[in-house]
This record gives structure tokens, C-alpha cells and sequence, in this order.
């Protein structure tokens, strides 16, 4: 087998591999003879048809599978003789059976960066401070005093407020066209949760039963529905009913119907408090990981495989369309354009591919390696977070296609682990609670 290479850049190659005529016969042979174990042809017993009959009906198939077989057969062999840590799959560009009898076919890979990483160890991190204030306690007082309201339905002088629940029909207008993902009938508003957007809320505020509004609304490019992200969308809406939510006074008699354990609304308090710190110091874990890998990958500079890139990039997309089908819709039904969705990941793609190889050189200069440990963890915490068993959970991975992505996960995690630990974390002063409107006129 002869192979060339020819660099085309700093990390693509290109691969020109020539496979002997000696054994492509061989495959050819290999793949006549079970073809004519299998194929029926008018005039002839199975398995006794003509090589030149075969040639002439099947010449074309079998080529193609051959070339195919050869491919996947030689390739591998032939990045490991020339030494190439490639990535991804390669592209295939040329398939020919030669004059001689040789096949040859070009292939362009990528290969993986050689760069030196910088300081990783001892990274500067400022931690947020965890301060849970007064209005943070408030904010929760007034959710729960919602969650414990009851319903009922407002007169006809009652103009929609906040914490209604409103019942409307509603369509939404693009550029003049009527949006059939963007309508309904009978749908119930809980004013407040911004479901659809603050701006579409504030604008029922005011309207009574049997009203209706015509007005734009303007969704960000990050909104979480993909059909009306980014988009100036005009709605018809007409309010059909209104009900008004009753919440309880905030006192003592509340504090024991949220929990039998609080006596009093001011332990209800306390205990709040105290929940609010240790759900963000939990979520404070995440944010201090991405931080690390933020500062690891800014300190960082060197090329990233294109390939690499793209295959990221049609990740996103695929999890894009994954949501979108749930719902009913494609790509073209939620106006979205494949190559506009391809550039607003590019840069998240990048990073994500350079971080990958920022984590496995960390990996290999300090030998951070999974042990059994490590994935019977991975596999507890997958158990309780879907109410599985962990034998189950077991059974699951045992498909090499879910279980590498798992202990790629399970590892990363490892490796940030071990930066979290190695850096220096700063905490930031508190913010000051804002003064009460009592307080300033004192």
C-alpha cells in the first residue's frame, strides 16, 4: 500500500492512499462470489451465473461496495503508519480503480493541535458571594402565598393584573403573514411567569373580558421558543375570561399551612433563608467549574481542527431540531435557516472543542484517569436523578454509543474537579442589601 501526504494547513491533511491490484481482486473475488451465492438470475441455477453475467448486471454495485470495503479496511492502517492523530471522521473526496488494478482514494483529516498548555494550576477564580437578603426571602414569601391562593373568576369590570390567570385566543402575525405555530384557542395566561414573553404580558394589563388587542412584541434572539426567537411578531389577541388569584395573608397561620414544622411566619422566614443558601451554593459548584474553563481557554491560544468544529456545530443543530419535533415542527415550519443556526453556533462550537482539548492535556500531564470508583458514582447519581435502579441504569449503558459519551462525561468532570481544587479562589464582598424606604426617610 503507498500513501501520501500533503498538508493543506496547520492541521488538515491530505491523504492519498494507493491499494495494491493484488488485493483489490482479492476483495472483488470475495465480493463475485457471495453475490453469486445470493442472486437469482432468469436461465441460470443459483450460483452457477456467469462472471461476465454478474460483471455486466451487477459491475457497478459491487464496485461501489468494494470500494467501500477497501476504505474502511485500509484507512485506519494508513494514518497509523504515517503517525497521524486525526479527529473526527475524514472526508472522503476520490474513489478510482485504476488502469492498473490498484484503487486509489483521497481522504482530507484532521489532525489534533500540538500546543503547550499555559498555567492551569493556581487559577485566580472569584467566587460570587452566596447572600441571600430580605427581598430574596420576600420574593419567596409572595410565591409561596400565590401557590397557596385560590381562584375565582373575576367580574366584568375587572381589568386583567398581575397574578391573573387569563383565558384568550391569540395569533400571532410575521412580516404581515399569519404564523400557524403562533395560535390558539382557550389558552390560559398565568400573568407573571412571562411564558410568552414580558412584553406580550404587560400588555393585557388593563383589558377586561370580551376585549380585544392588536400589538407587537419584539422576542430576543435567545428566546427560549425557536420559532419566535429573534422576531417582530404582531398578536390579535382577545381576552375571553379573567380570574382574579386570592392569596392568603402572610402570618403565622400561613407559615403552618406552608410547612407544620414552622410555628410562626418569622421561622418560616429563617427557613427559607437558610434553603435559598444551599441551593446557590449547589448551583455556585457549576458556575465555578465554567468559570475555570472560561479562564483556561482564554489564557490558551491555538488552532482548532474545522472538522472538530463542524461536527460540534451539527451537534447543536440536531438537539435544535430534537426540541423543535417534540413540538410538532422542523427547521423550514419554525422559519428557521439551517446556515444562520450553523453561524450563531459557531463560536459556542469552537470553544467547546478547545475546552475539550484543554481538559484530555490536562488529563495527560497530571494522569487523570476514571477509575471504578468514579463510574459507579456516575451511575448512582444517574439512578436518583431518574428514579431508576442502579442495575438499570447499568443495562442501559451497556451499548458502546451511550456508554462512551457517560465516561467522557464522567472524566471531564474529573479533570475540572482537579482544577477547582488546584485554584485559588477569592470570594467577592457581599453586595450591601438596599435600604428600605423606612430606612431612608430615618
Amino acid at each position: 500500500m503507498e500513501i501520501a501526504v500533503e498538508e493543506l494547513s496547520e492541521l488538515t491533511r491530505k491523504l492519498t492512499v494507493t491499494v495494491p491490484a493484488d488485493a483489490v481482486r482479492k476483495e472483488m473475488d470475495k465480493a463475485y462470489g457471495k453475490l453469486q451465492k445470493e442472486v437469482h438470475l432468469k436461465g441460470f441455477r443459483k450460483g452457477k451465473a456467469p462472471m461476465s453475467i454478474l460483471e455486466k448486471n451487477y459491475g457497478d454495485r459491487v464496485k461501489a461496495e468494494t470500494a467501500e470495503q477497501l476504505v474502511q479496511e485500509s484507512y485506519f492502517d494508513a494514518i497509523e503508519e504515517k503517525g497521524l492523530d486525526v479527529v473526527v471522521h475524514p472526508e472522503i473526496r476520490e474513489t478510482r480503480f485504476a488502469e492498473d488494478g490498484s484503487f486509489v482514494y483521497v481522504a482530507l483529516v484532521d489532525v489534533k493541535p500540538v500546543f503547550e498548555i499555559s498555567q492551569y494550576k493556581g487559577l485566580e477564580i472569584e467566587k460570587p458571594a452566596v447572600n441571600v437578603t430580605e427581598a430574596d426571602v420576600d420574593r419567596k414569601i409572595e410565591e409561596l402565598r400565590r401557590k397557596h391562593a385560590v381562584l375565582r373568576t373575576a367580574d366584568d369590570e375587572h381589568g386583567v393584573a398581575l397574578d391573573d390567570i387569563v383565558i384568550v385566543d391569540f395569533q400571532g402575525f410575521h412580516n404581515e403573514k399569519a404564523m400557524k405555530e403562533v395560535h390558539n384557542e382557550n389558552y390560559s395566561i398565568d400573568v407573571g411567569t412571562k411564558r410568552l414573553g414580558a412584553e406580550f404580558e404587560e400588555q393585557l394589563i388593563g383589558l377586561k373580558k370580551g376585549e380585544s388587542a392588536l400589538y407587537e412584541t419584539d422576542f430576543p434572539a435567545d428566546y427560549p421558543n425557536p420559532v419566535m426567537a429573534g422576531k417582530k411578531i404582531e398578536f390579535k389577541v382577545d381576552v375571553k375570561e379573567i380570574k382574579e388569584r386570592v392569596k392568603p395573608a402572610a402570618d403565622d397561620e400561613f407559615a403552618k399551612d406552608v410547612d407544620a414544622k414552622y410555628s410562626t411566619l418569622a421561622e418560616l422566614r429563617a427557613g427559607i433563608a437558610d434553603e435559598l443558601k444551599t441551593q446557590r451554593e449547589a448551583a455556585l459548584e457549576g458556575d465555578l467549574a465554567d468559570r475555570v474553563m472560561q479562564k483556561l481557554i482564554s489564557m490558551n491560544e491555538f488552532p482548532v481542527p474545522e472538522r472538530a468544529v463542524a461536527y460540534e456545530v451539527e451537534e447543536m443543530i440536531n438537539q435544535t431540531e430534537e426540541r423543535l419535533k417534540r413540538a410538532g415542527l422542523t427547521l423550514e415550519t419554525a422559519g428557521i435557516k439551517r446556515d444562520e443556526l450553523a453561524k450563531q453556533n459557531r463560536e459556542a462550537a469552537v470553544k467547546r472543542v478547545k475546552g475539550d482539548f484543554l481538559l484530555k492535556k490536562v488529563a495527560e500531564l497530571e494522569e487523570i484517569k476514571l477509575a471504578d470508583e468514579d463510574i459507579e458514582r456516575g451511575y448512582k447519581r444517574i439512578a436518583m436523578q431518574y428514579k431508576m435502579t442502579v442495575p438499570e441504569v447499568k443495562q442501559y449503558f451497556q451499548r458502546r454509543e451511550e456508554i462512551m459519551p457517560f465516561l467522557a462525561e464522567l472524566l471531564n468532570e474529573k479533570i475540572l474537579r482537579f482544577l477547582l481544587d488546584a485554584a485559588v479562589i477569592t470570594e467577592a464582598a457581599a453586595e450591601p442589601e438596599p435600604e428600605t424606604a423606612a430606612e431612608t426617610a430615618a
